[in-house]
C-alpha cells in the first residue's frame, strides 16, 4: 500500500509516518552503500563526508498535507580532476538541487499557476491541502520550460507597449493555435524581417496596417501573403464611420426637432397685510415634519421656556428651523435669508444686515404680516438673522439685554 501511495519512496529507508497538527510527517533516510553521482564529473562515489536533514513538502494525502523529513548524505568527489571536494547527494523522483518540494507537487503547482492566477492558486491550495504563496507561484510559472513550436503556416503579428509613449514590442502568434510565439524587443521592421528569414515557411501573415509591421513582413517573407484579423478590421471600420460622421455633425443637428421651450412658471403673487401667502412648499413629507417642528418648538415656548432650554430638549437645528414661531406656510416672508424664497428679495433690499431704519420698519411690518406673536418671535428672527432693528413692544421686565439688539447707553453722570 505504501508503494502505491508514495511510490518515490522506494529508493529510501521510511522510519516513521505520524500526524502532527494536521500534517502528514514522514521521517527517511538514504541507503548506506549505494553509490552516488558527482554532479560536476559524473564519478561515483561512496565515501560519506556527513549526513543533515532537508525537509520536502510532497503532494498532499487527500486534503492533508505532506511532509518528508529526509535525512542525506554528503559525499566526497574522489576524481582529481573535479573542482568539487564534496557534493550532496540526490534521490531520483524526489529531491533536487535547492528544491523544498518533491517534482510531483512541483509540477501540480505549475499546472495551477499556468491555468489560474497567484492568489487564486493559493486559495485552491488550501482547500487541496497545498501550502503555498503567492511568489512561489510565480516563480513555479516562469521557471517552467517553454513549450515547442513549429513555424506556423499563418503568422499573427501585433504590438504591445511595456510604457505607453516610450517602450513597445512585437508579439508573434499561431493564428491556427492560437498558441503565443515569440516576444520581439521593440517593432521595428528590421526586427520582424530577421525573425521571418531565421524561420522560414510562414505562408500568411496576419496584421494591422502599420507601415513597419508592412515592410517588415515583405521584407523578410516576400512569398507570404499579407491580410488583416477581424478586431481591426471592425477597429478601422468603425474609426472610418466616426471621422465621417464628424465631419456631417451640421446635417445631423438639423435632423433633430428643437423641443418647445417650457413655459415660465408664474412669479409669486404678491399678498396684503391680511390675507394668507400661498403656500411656498409642495405638500409631502417635508412639510409634514416642518409642521410638526413648529408645533414642538411653539408649544415649548407657550410654556415658558427659553430657546436655550427648547435647543437643548429638541435639538439645535429643530430650534433653528421654527424659531421664528411662524407657520410654515408664512416663514418665507419672514426670514431674512435669501435662500428660503423670492419673497425676501422683493420685501427687502441691500439694507437688512446694516441696521438702518427702513430695515427695522420692514422687519416690522413682515412680523405683523405674518402673525402677531409678540416679542418673542421677533427676538428669535433677530437672533437667527443678520437683522439689527428695534421691538415695537417694551422690553421684558427682567432686565436682560435681548440677543440682537445694541447694550444700552448708560445714563450720564449725576442724573
Amino acid at each position: 500500500m505504501p508503494e502505491l501511495l508514495f511510490p518515490h519512496l522506494i529508493t529510501v529507508l521510511v522510519e516513521r509516518v505520524v500526524v502532527e497538527s494536521g500534517v502528514l510527517r514522514i521521517a527517511a533516510s538514504t541507503k548506506d552503500g549505494t553509490a552516488a553521482v558527482c554532479p560536476g564529473c559524473e564519478a561515483l562515489s561512496t565515501r560519506v563526508h556527513s549526513r543533515y536533514g532537508r525537509r520536502i513538502a510532497d503532494a498532499p494525502v487527500g486534503t492533508q498535507p505532506v511532509l518528508i523529513e529526509l535525512l542525506v548524505r554528503r559525499l566526497f568527489c574522489d576524481n582529481s580532476d573535479c573542482a568539487r571536494v564534496t557534493f550532496a547527494e540526490q534521490v531520483e523522483g524526489l529531491t533536487s538541487r535547492y528544491g523544498r518540494r518533491t517534482p510531483v507537487l512541483q509540477r501540480i503547482v505549475g499546472a495551477l499557476g499556468v491555468v489560474l492566477a497567484a492568489r487564486a492558486v493559493v486559495r485552491l491550495g488550501l482547500m487541496l491541502g497545498i501550502v503555498v504563496s503567492r511568489m512561489t507561484v510565480l516563480r513555479v510559472v516562469m521557471a517552467l520550460p517553454e513549450p515547442a513550436w513549429a513555424v506556423p503556416r499563418v503568422l499573427g503579428v501585433d504590438e504591445f507597449v511595456t510604457r505607453k509613449g516610450r517602450r513597445y514590442g512585437t508579439i508573434l502568434i499561431d493564428c491556427e493555435t492560437h498558441q503565443p510565439l515569440d516576444l520581439l524587443p521593440d517593432r521595428e521592421a528590421e526586427t520582424l524581417a530577421t525573425w521571418l528569414r531565421e524561420h522560414p515557411g510562414v505562408e500568411i501573415v496576419c496584421r494591422d496596417r502599420a507601415a513597419f509591421f508592412a515592410e517588415g513582413a515583405r521584407t523578410g517573407a516576400p512569398q507570404a501573403r499579407h491580410c488583416a484579423d477581424k478586431w481591426h478590421v471592425w477597429h478601422n471600420l468603425g474609426e472610418a464611420v466616426e471621422r465621417l460622421v464628424s465631419h456631417q455633425r451640421s446635417l445631423l443637428r438639423d435632423l433633430v426637432e428643437p423641443e418647445p421651450s417650457p413655459e415660465p412658471e408664474p412669479g409669486p403673487v404678491p399678498t396684503s397685510v391680511g390675507q394668507e401667502p400661498p403656500e411656498p412648499y409642495p405638500p409631502g413629507k417635508f412639510l409634514d415634519r416642518l409642521r410638526d417642528t413648529h408645533a414642538a418648538v411653539r408649544a415649548q415656548v407657550e410654556k415658558g421656556l427659553s430657546l436655550r432650554e427648547v435647543a437643548r430638549r429638541l435639538g439645535r437645528a429643530a430650534t433653528r428651523c421654527a424659531s421664528t414661531l411662524a407657520p410654515p406656510a408664512r416663514r418665507r416672508c419672514c426670514t431674512a435669508s435669501g435662500k428660503t424664497g423670492p419673497a425676501n428679495s422683493t420685501a427687502t433690499g441691500p439694507t437688512w444686515s446694516n441696521g438702518s431704519p427702513r430695515a427695522a420698519r420692514t422687519c416690522r411690518a413682515s412680523t405683523a404680516s405674518c402673525k402677531n406673536v409678540g416679542p418673542a418671535a421677533l427676538t428669535a428672527l433677530c437672533a437667527t438673522t443678520s437683522i439689527r432693528c428695534v421691538p415695537d413692544a417694551d422690553p421684558p421686565p427682567t432686565g436682560r439685554r435681548w440677543p440682537g439688539l445694541p447694550r444700552p447707553a448708560k445714563p450720564p453722570a449725576g442724573s
